[in-house]
């Protein structure tokens, strides 16, 4: 019998991360999306078979990003699309974040009403599912979050006097990095949109294959490696150094290396953002809101619809809190940390490959710290948050993660 279907994806080749992305959030709402390289095996005739199974599949997307329509893309329109019409079966345009302002569109899709997923409101997601379904969807009751099944892969290294650094494998991806504009007056009303400004324009970044540290340095990793422990807070050797200048976290890395014969390094803002969101779109890797259960920060500020809490005032010990998909700790919280890149006011012109950014007009000595710290307001330990400060100085809230490429 041949397998139902509830939504055909089509798509230009060049957009398949994004599209992807959209159909694994369908598969959370219990959607089943018909995708070709999940559906497709390999020497096999993609037309011959998605002509069998054509008559099982529900619903059409069409896909437009900034590629506009690939070859086999506009194949797929003129063959197969026409039997989704003669069924009289929903066919929905559906417009990419990097979608052209005006985006061109072949003439009996112009007269569709569009999901655009360059905007947030109304929700391109519930209004997808809406396409789809025919039935306006329940928000509350259909979504299942994802579980992380498969355990992450972690390596782990022995520094001086038997003390363990753990490295966690980061996959191969693509995402969204930075703010989109309507979500922060959704989430922060009580804030300017101007304080956002910098984590804009929303871009999406394809990254490779890394290793990032499962925590931030701890005490007695930096004391193993440097020999001296700069930190305030020194009642737990397990709390993250800190007091620790950009130069300090740069000849850790090169010390690090020198003994492993492995390049350690800072992590790159986009490698840092990637990582701390593990697939999330949300303002943390956990939601929309943050509580004080979730990560060390100043529990006296609240954060959109969340609750106060405790302030600790001081670090706490790595892993104190709940892990993210990818099996990293503490991005939220606790401690700010150095990322390779130099200061940049917005987005604009940067890279889309995951590296670092460095170029920078002003010969500044600004560089890029992430994720907040134990005395900071929660806005500023959002995945999306960014931070400048003169490599120069230090302090007890700011420390640094660890990555290397290849392990």
């Amino acid at each position: 019998m041949t397998e139902q279907f509830d939504v055909f994806l089509c798509h230009n080749s060049e957009d398949k991360p994004q599209v992807k992305e959209i159909g694994e959030k369908l598969q959370q709402y219990d959607l089943k999306p018909w995708l070709d390289i999940w559906e497709l095996p390999p020497g096999r005739s993609w037309q011959r078979l998605l002509e069998k199974q054509i008559e099982q599949i529900s619903s059409a997307a069409v896909f437009v990003g900034e590629n506009g329509f690939g070859p086999w893309q506009e194949q797929e329109i003129y063959a197969f699309l026409s039997e989704f019409v003669r069924r009289d079966c929903p066919v929905i345009p559906v417009l990419l974040p990097n979608a052209p302002t005006k985006p061109e569109l072949p003439v009996f899709l112009r007269g569709l009403t569009w999901v655009d997923f360059r905007i947030s409101d109304p929700d391109p997601m519930y209004q997808l599912r809406w396409g789809i379904t025919g039935k306006k969807p329940d928000q509350q009751t259909n979504f299942k979050p994802q579980t992380n099944s498969v355990a992450p892969t972690v390596i782990t290294e022995i520094l001086p006097k038997g003390i363990l650094l753990e490295m966690v494998k980061i996959p191969a991806g693509s995402f969204l990095m930075g703010t989109e504009e309507q979500e922060m007056i959704r989430l922060c009303k009580e804030y300017e949109t101007d304080w956002f400004k910098n984590e804009m324009p929303q871009h999406r970044v394809n990254l490779q294959e890394f290793y990032l540290g499962k925590y931030s340095v701890t005490q007695e990793q930096y004391q193993a490696i440097m020999g001296s422990n700069p930190s305030d807070f020194k009642d737990n050797p397990k709390n993250p150094v800190e007091n620790v200048r950009w130069n300090d976290a740069q000849e850790f890395c090169q010390k690090l290396s020198h003994k492993t014969k492995k390049n350690y390094r800072l992590p790159s803002e986009a490698e840092w953002e990637y990582a701390c969101r593990a697939g999330t779109t949300t303002a943390f890797y956990f939601g929309d809101t943050i509580s004080t259960d979730q990560a060390n920060y100043d529990g006296n500020y609240i954060f959109g619809k969340g609750k106060k809490g405790v302030y600790r005032e001081k670090t706490t010990p790595v892993g104190s809190f709940p892990p993210n998909k990818f099996g990293l700790y503490d991005l939220h919280g606790n401690v700010w940390e150095w990322c390779q890149d130099s200061w940049h006011e917005n987005y604009e012109n940067a890279p889309k490959d995951g590296s670092s950014w460095n170029e920078n007009d002003s010969q500044s000595t600004l560089v890029i710290r992430r994720g907040g710290s134990w005395l900071n307001n929660p806005k500023n330990c959002r995945s999306a948050n960014r931070n400048r400060f003169n490599a120069d100085n230090c302090n007890l809230n700011t420390s640094f993660r660890l990555a290397v490429s290849i392990f």
